[in-house]
């Protein structure tokens, strides 16, 4: 990664302000990305991309490959014809400040399959040449992906291990005869997900032409019910009839007497590493066109990892199971290059994870939240911060700055007031400062603290079913003053770069409201 001072904002599209339900890809997309750039942000960071299933969380995919087509913008549809006025007439009244997917997804489904079908017709015929560019040169994935999607339609949505027994085990004459009965939906899932690139590639065209970087995720694991496990069921422990032998966890500590049963299937690591890590290195090089930088989610399982037999009901029976260490990443240079990653390493982390880490000059994570009510060798305080590091004040696992203030024990609002030297009264802010003025080269924070909102405005609490993901924000919230305030501490502590004189902003900050 660039070692220069840098600054970004978390902030996944579905969270940005539409008027379909969910963000998108469209217009308020661009005004975040302007938004950012005058408060002088340089990465915005944002979770996986993937077509979500059940629960709605960005870390279960169905592939991770494909985009999310619930990130497609209508009002662009409108402007290449692919969608009439008329299509939207019938739209349902969708909260703004909250996603309510039940609402959004056969909406969003219904208008997807009718611009499909103008397309058909000949409507925005202009396009067809890129349709077709684009499922030549994705088919590596995108084949196998819009047959998986194709199927789970046909079977009512059913995880692909309740198919018919040809198509479960990918019996040749069964994939054929399925790619004839479906032909029309495999053409439909191979559309939106062009549109989903399309759209995607523009945003990010016009983020990086500002100068900002985009900063996605890979999560270690995969669902077990996606495309991925469907299609390559050689590079995962399963049985003759396609379960799953073993699954991933954590072990019991001290935040759980049980551990944490994720279910995820497990790589067969002896497999990839025999195929030259050929999945792995797609999978990172098609990220890599999706995003600048990588976040590697639980990176300490490419050391060793948390293997749990699958017919266990809590994680407590597993065992620790090597992982593929250095050979893995160096197969993934030797393809790509040098990798832009940002190493995931919360939690407990041993000697062998930290030198996997260092051996490549990945950052770890700090996480302010977790920063106080300990000794003052914690590793997360700010004066232990080192430089090759991404300080955030939370994540999208963790509560609000605000919400984590309100539920702190006295212990920690005690050290955090004593540290730094602050009441708490504008904590989510306090911690922001703190972050900025870290040593490390990187600070993210997440946008719900930018604008000091409570638990009410929490994406994600860890073991609860449903009720996450849905978070959204109006951009009027971003206010002038909010933005001077961010661009202020920016410039304070050096994380802004100054634009091209002919870019140059005539209303310059005032210096002295630095020190106020």
């Amino acid at each position: 990664m660039n070692r220069q001072r840098a600054s970004g904002i978390l902030l996944h599209p579905t969270s940005l302000p539409s008027r379909w339900g969910i963000g998108d890809l469209g217009d308020s997309a661009y005004d975040f990305a302007d938004l950012l750039a005058a408060a002088g942000q340089r990465i915005w960071q944002v979770m996986p991309l993937g077509p979500t299933g059940y629960g709605d969380s960005p870390y279960q995919s169905f592939s991770a490959f494909a985009g999310n087509p619930l990130l497609i913008n209508f009002d662009i549809l409108l402007e290449e014809a692919l969608l009439a006025p008329s299509d939207l007439a019938d739209a349902p009244i969708l909260p703004d400040t909250a996603v309510d997917y039940g609402a959004v997804i056969p909406f969003k489904q219904r208008m997807l399959r009718r611009a499909f079908a103008r397309f058909q017709q000949g409507f925005a015929d202009h396009l067809r040449p890129d349709f077709e560019a684009f499922c030549e040169t994705q088919a590596s994935w995108l084949n196998d992906y819009a047959l998986f999607a194709a199927l789970k339609s046909a079977n009512g949505g059913g995880s692909w291990s309740s198919w018919d027994a040809g198509l479960r085990s990918r019996d040749p004459a069964a994939l054929d005869a399925a790619r004839r009965t479906y032909a029309d939906e495999i053409a439909y899932q191979c559309f939106i997900q062009y549109l989903f690139f399309d759209q995607w590639l523009a945003l990010k065209k016009y983020v990086n032409d500002l100068g900002i970087q985009m900063m996605g995720d890979i999560p270690i694991f995969v669902a077990y019910d996606s495309a991925d496990v469907w299609a390559h069921p050689e590079l995962f422990f399963l049985d003759q009839e396609g379960r799953p032998t073993v699954v991933a966890g954590v072990p019991p500590d001290y935040f759980s007497a049980t551990g944490q049963l994720w279910g995820n299937p497990l790589y067969r690591w002896d497999v990839l590493r025999e195929r030259g890590y050929d999945w792995w290195i797609e999978r990172f090089r098609a990220t890599l066109t999706l995003v600048d930088i990588v976040r590697v989610d639980h990176f300490r399982g490419f050391a060793a990892y948390w293997e749990v037999p699958a017919d266990e009901e809590t994680a407590v029976n597993g065992r620790w199971i090597e992982g593929p260490g250095a050979d893995l990443f160096e197969a993934v240079e030797r393809a790509l290059g040098a990798l832009p990653i940002v190493a995931e390493d919360l939690g407990v982390i041993t000697p062998d994870v930290e030198a996997l880490r260092d051996r490549f000059g990945f950052p770890g994570m700090r996480v302010l939240q977790f920063a106080f009510g300990g000794k003052a060798d914690q590793p997360y305080l700010p004066h232990n911060h080192i430089q090759r590091c991404v300080v955030y004040t939370g994540t999208h696992d963790n509560d609000t700055t605000l919400g984590w203030w309100r539920t702190a024990s006295e212990k920690e609002r005690r050290h955090v007031q004593l540290y730094l030297g602050r009441s708490g009264d504008d904590i989510a802010w306090d911690f922001i400062r703190a972050a900025l003025s870290s040593v490390a080269d990187t600070a993210i924070i997440p946008l719900q603290d930018v604008l000091s909102l409570g638990s009410e405005a929490r994406m994600n609490t860890p073991g609860r079913p449903g009720g996450n993901w849905t978070w959204r924000f109006s951009l009027h919230q971003l206010t002038p003053a909010i933005i001077s305030r961010l661009k202020e501490l920016t410039m304070l502590y050096g994380r802004y770069v100054e634009p091209a004189p002919a870019e140059q902003e005539t209303d310059q900050v005032d210096e002295q409201s630095v020190y106020t």
